[in-house]
């Protein structure tokens, strides 16, 4: 109704109920009680429009999560009729095709072929699947044959960094430095030990009872753990580093937010000036990554020579040598350790000698190597904080039983390490640098260092993410003199 058609309905109701109370109302009355009525009748008029608006939507809500239930329940069935087609067909399929033969073969000529078959042996078996679902059959079988089965997927997705496998039925990923559990699975035990004895052979390498634990690397660079049954307990375990498609520089961790361009300038001109650096930190806190980035400061003229214990470090370079170490035969032969591949690395000319991670009686020939000559050398290891770096080197030389006196091995290493970068994932899943340390000398019996920058953590944000603070300490750095040689002082010291 138009306003003034309820004001004038309201108005003879007055009339009426006035006079059938004997109410006597002057004119001020009249107007107030139609102004209350109306204000009255208006308020719950809207009241149970918005009610029913609300009514509406929460209707539309449930038909919503309905209809997504359905959808999902739809795409459960659909997944499980695959799964139950699979099972079914796949030990027929190697009966059609031969594994061996299979191998040879191109994955598109293969995937013809195993199409083909998969229609015969759905006719044969009366199994009913549409278009979609029977590509993603072909899909999963393939998979099977040729790749990593369930896992393959996940190293197609750029986003998942990491992969877990703990037993059979448990997978985790790591997404933006966090961990959730994936719906992938194996079908059973002995399909994730396969996975396991095709991702070892590719690299020769195996893995059984006499041999619980393999470190391997996929065809794409992704660095493989492996450790099997009676250690495992809960089935085979499996970890991938993701090898990253994108190469990732100095420039690009400072977008990240993992450095700051002042601490980004001194890092590039510390490699560039080859100074010998040592890069610590834990597990997963992108120690490897920092090496390549900084690796790429190294002159196209020179001769790399890298040692890992599985290749994984991607150097720009054209003139680079990688070696790989050897675990011993079933006779207990034949193992080539880190420290055989660092003497021999001497022996090959080369200008700097990178080292994916120090972790045992290497580092003795490793700091011959900074020493002798070699300077512009890298290499990581896992430790908190620079000072823990070096004393963990100090250990890990004492492990070569070579019985040297303390102060002669503090003397080795403060002669031989120049630069410490620190750096750690933070509680968000972010990597950063906390601390760019140099190495100044010897004071005593103790090595002296000092810091260049630091990075303090202030609090974090709505989103739960760190905010801090990269700070330059404003020391003048001792290597100075170096970049004055390489006519590199002057931007040192603006970064500074």
């Amino acid at each position: 109704m138009d306003r003034n058609e309820v004001r004038k309905a309201i108005d003879e109701l007055i009339d009426e109920m006035s006079a059938s109370h004997s109410l006597q109302l002057n004119e001020l009355e009249r107007r107030d009680l139609l102004t209350v009525l109306l204000n009255d009748l208006l308020t719950s008029e809207s009241k149970a429009s918005q009610e029913a608006e609300e009514e509406a939507e929460s209707s539309a809500r449930k038909q919503r999560e309905t209809k997504t239930q359905s959808a999902e329940q739809i795409q459960q069935a659909s997944q499980d009729s695959i799964m139950e087609a699979k099972d079914r067909l796949q030990p027929l399929l190697l009966e059609y095709i031969d594994a061996s033969a299979a191998n040879e073969m191109d994955r598109a000529e293969l995937a013809e072929q195993v199409s083909e078959a998969v229609n015969e042996l759905m006719a044969q078996e009366k199994i009913n699947l549409n278009l979609r679902e029977q590509r993603e059959l072909v899909n999963m079988l393939l998979h099977d044959m040729l790749g990593l089965g369930p896992l393959e997927p996940l190293l197609e997705d750029e986003t998942v960094t990491e992969i877990m496998v703990n037993g059979p039925k448990q997978i985790y990923i790591e997404k933006n430095g966090k961990l959730t559990l994936s719906d992938v699975t194996f079908r059973d035990n002995q399909h994730l030990m396969n996975i396991c004895t095709r991702i070892v052979t590719a690299v020769g390498r195996r893995v059984d009872e006499t041999t619980p634990i393999c470190d391997a690397r996929l065809a794409d660079g992704s660095r493989v753990n492996i450790i099997i049954p009676p250690l495992a307990i809960d089935g085979a375990s499996i970890s991938i580093r993701k090898f990253a498609k994108q190469k990732i520089t100095i420039d690009k961790m400072l977008d990240f937010g993992s450095l700051s361009p002042q601490m980004a300038t001194v890092l590039k001109i510390a490699s560039a000036c080859r100074l010998n650096i040592l890069i610590s930190g834990g597990t997963g806190s992108g120690k490897t990554t920092m090496l390549n980035a900084l690796s790429r400061m190294i002159d196209t003229g020179e001769r790399v020579v890298t040692i890992e214990d599985t290749a994984e470090l991607q150097m720009q370079q054209p003139h680079v040598v990688r070696l790989e170490t050897r675990p011993a035969n079933l006779e207990g032969k034949g193992e080539i350790s880190m420290r055989d591949l660092v003497k021999n690395a001497l022996r090959m000319r080369p200008d700097r000698i990178i080292l994916g991670e120090v972790r045992g009686a290497e580092a003795f020939d490793v700091l011959q190597a900074m020493n002798t000559g070699h300077d512009g050398s890298m290499c990581t290891l896992h430790a908190n904080n620079p000072r823990e770096a070096l004393t963990r080197m100090e250990n890990m030389i004492g492990m070569a039983d070579l019985k040297l006196p303390p102060k002669a091995v503090r003397e080795q290493i403060a002669g031989a390490v120049d630069l410490i970068v620190q750096i750690s994932r933070m509680r968000d899943g972010g990597r950063r640098t906390c601390a760019v340390t140099e190495v100044v000398g010897m004071e005593g019996d103790i090595i002296t260092t000092q810091d260049l920058f630091l990075y303090e953590f202030t609090g974090e944000d709505a989103d739960g993410k760190l905010i801090g603070n990269f700070k330059s300490t404003g020391v003048r750095p001792h290597f100075t003199e170096k970049a004055e040689y390489y006519g590199l002082h002057r931007a040192l010291l603006e970064a500074l």
